[in-house]
């Protein structure tokens, strides 16, 4: 099962970061095509190599394995702005979140 859903979604969060999967394993320090072998299921990351994809990502391991948390790593950026909003503020926005949600 993880044989599977780990290069898939691998593709899409790299997707989402627009970046190329060459461009990607250079990043980490690996032969250009490290990713490219990984999204083609010729091979998988070790633990170490996967905190780094997780890392370069921005997404926990945990939001990683997440299928149904489609956005990591901005719906990460948007949690750590509404932090910073006071309680009425957020009622707001819960407000919207909830309107949107049932469309």
């Amino acid at each position: 099962m993880y044989e599977d859903f780990v290069p898939m979604r691998l593709a899409k969060l790299r997707a989402q970061k627009g970046v190329s999967a060459r461009d990607m394993s250079l990043s980490l320090g690996q032969a250009n095509n490290y990713i490219n072998n990984i999204e083609n299921k010729k091979s998988l990351p070790s633990m170490q190599s996967f905190f780094y994809i997780c890392e370069y990502l921005g997404v926990t391991p945990q939001e990683f394995f997440d299928e149904e948390n489609t956005c990591p790593a901005q719906l990460g950026e948007l949690i750590e702005d509404l932090k910073k909003l006071d309680a009425r503020a957020i009622e707001h926005i819960a407000g919207l979140v909830r309107e949107l949600a049932r469309r």
